[in-house]
Protein backbone atom coordinates (compact mmCIF):
# COMPACT_ATOMS: atom_id res chain seq x y z
CA UNK A 1 0.00 0.00 0.00
CA UNK A 2 1.14 3.71 -0.89
CA UNK A 3 1.89 6.25 1.15
CA UNK A 4 -1.11 8.10 -0.53
CA UNK A 5 -3.37 5.41 -0.41
CA UNK A 6 -2.24 4.80 3.53
CA UNK A 7 -3.69 8.18 3.74
CA UNK A 8 -6.94 7.90 1.90
CA UNK A 9 -7.51 4.95 4.14
CA UNK A 10 -6.59 6.67 7.42
CA UNK A 11 -8.63 10.05 6.62
CA UNK A 12 -11.70 7.53 6.21
CA UNK A 13 -11.08 6.01 9.14
CA UNK A 14 -11.31 9.31 10.67
CA UNK A 15 -14.56 10.15 8.92
CA UNK A 16 -16.02 6.61 10.34
CA UNK A 17 -15.31 7.34 13.75
CA UNK A 18 -16.40 11.05 13.78
CA UNK A 19 -19.75 10.02 12.41
CA UNK A 20 -19.72 7.12 15.51
CA UNK A 21 -18.55 10.09 17.78
CA UNK A 22 -21.69 12.32 16.20
CA UNK A 23 -24.10 9.59 16.95
CA UNK A 24 -23.15 8.98 19.91
CA UNK A 25 -24.01 12.91 21.04
CA UNK A 26 -20.31 14.03 20.62
CA UNK A 27 -19.81 17.88 19.09
CA UNK A 28 -16.70 17.38 16.91
CA UNK A 29 -13.93 20.51 17.42
CA UNK A 30 -11.41 19.75 15.06
CA UNK A 31 -10.20 16.89 12.71
CA UNK A 32 -6.62 16.16 11.58
CA UNK A 33 -5.48 19.46 14.31
CA UNK A 34 -1.81 19.57 13.72
CA UNK A 35 1.23 20.86 15.81
CA UNK A 36 5.15 20.51 15.86
CA UNK A 37 4.64 17.43 18.36
CA UNK A 38 2.07 15.59 15.87
CA UNK A 39 -1.46 15.16 14.94
CA UNK A 40 -4.63 14.66 17.25
CA UNK A 41 -6.80 12.66 14.80
CA UNK A 42 -10.01 14.18 16.40
CA UNK A 43 -11.42 16.90 18.70
CA UNK A 44 -14.52 16.51 20.20
CA UNK A 45 -16.54 17.36 23.36
CA UNK A 46 -19.17 15.83 25.04
CA UNK A 47 -21.15 16.93 28.92
CA UNK A 48 -18.32 18.30 30.61
CA UNK A 49 -15.59 17.10 28.78
CA UNK A 50 -13.03 17.79 25.84
CA UNK A 51 -11.83 14.80 24.09
CA UNK A 52 -8.89 14.29 22.43
CA UNK A 53 -9.24 11.30 20.02
CA UNK A 54 -6.91 8.90 18.84
CA UNK A 55 -8.55 6.86 16.03
CA UNK A 56 -6.48 3.00 15.12
CA UNK A 57 -8.11 1.06 11.74
CA UNK A 58 -7.31 -2.33 11.69
CA UNK A 59 -8.17 -4.88 9.49
CA UNK A 60 -8.44 -7.47 12.01
CA UNK A 61 -7.21 -7.91 15.60
CA UNK A 62 -5.73 -11.13 15.27
CA UNK A 63 -2.12 -9.95 15.94
CA UNK A 64 -3.58 -7.11 18.48
CA UNK A 65 -6.31 -5.50 19.65
CA UNK A 66 -5.97 -1.89 17.89
CA UNK A 67 -5.55 -0.14 20.60
CA UNK A 68 -2.37 -1.75 21.64
CA UNK A 69 -1.05 0.90 19.41
CA UNK A 70 -1.20 3.78 21.23
CA UNK A 71 1.87 3.02 23.11
CA UNK A 72 3.16 5.09 25.64
CA UNK A 73 5.71 7.64 23.06
CA UNK A 74 2.15 7.53 21.34
CA UNK A 75 0.50 8.59 24.37
CA UNK A 76 3.29 11.15 25.64
CA UNK A 77 2.87 12.58 21.92
CA UNK A 78 -0.96 13.33 21.92
CA UNK A 79 -0.75 14.98 26.00
CA UNK A 80 1.74 17.28 24.76
CA UNK A 81 -0.39 18.39 21.61
CA UNK A 82 -3.52 18.11 24.12
CA UNK A 83 -1.53 20.92 25.92
CA UNK A 84 -0.89 23.24 23.13
CA UNK A 85 -4.19 22.94 21.73
CA UNK A 86 -6.01 24.26 25.43
CA UNK A 87 -2.75 26.91 25.35
CA UNK A 88 -4.21 27.95 22.01
CA UNK A 89 -8.03 27.66 23.00
CA UNK A 90 -8.97 27.28 26.09
CA UNK A 91 -11.75 25.61 27.62
CA UNK A 92 -13.01 24.79 31.34
CA UNK A 93 -13.66 21.40 30.09
CA UNK A 94 -12.10 18.17 31.83
CA UNK A 95 -9.93 16.87 29.58
CA UNK A 96 -9.90 13.28 28.36
CA UNK A 97 -7.79 11.20 26.14
CA UNK A 98 -10.35 8.32 23.96
CA UNK A 99 -9.42 5.68 21.87
CA UNK A 100 -11.76 4.42 18.72
CA UNK A 101 -10.87 1.27 17.55
CA UNK A 102 -11.70 0.75 14.08
CA UNK A 103 -12.19 -3.06 12.34
CA UNK A 104 -12.65 -3.00 8.83
CA UNK A 105 -11.90 -6.52 7.07
CA UNK A 106 -11.92 -4.79 3.35
CA UNK A 107 -10.97 -1.65 3.95
CA UNK A 108 -12.82 1.78 2.51
CA UNK A 109 -14.90 -1.65 1.17
CA UNK A 110 -16.10 -2.53 4.44
CA UNK A 111 -19.93 -1.93 4.38
CA UNK A 112 -20.43 -2.14 8.40
CA UNK A 113 -16.88 -1.69 10.13
CA UNK A 114 -17.00 -2.75 13.87
CA UNK A 115 -16.05 0.79 15.86
CA UNK A 116 -15.27 0.69 19.36
CA UNK A 117 -15.02 3.37 21.67
CA UNK A 118 -12.65 3.47 24.51
CA UNK A 119 -13.37 6.11 27.22
CA UNK A 120 -10.76 7.56 28.71
CA UNK A 121 -8.41 4.93 27.66
CA UNK A 122 -5.16 6.89 29.25
CA UNK A 123 -4.35 9.78 31.27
Amino acid sequence: MSGGERRLLGRWGEEQAAQFLRRRGFKLLEAGWQCRFGEIDLIATKGNYICFVEVKLRRDDRFAQAREFVDRRKQQRLRTSAQLYLAEYSSDLQPRFDVVEIYAPQGMNTARPEIVLLENAFE
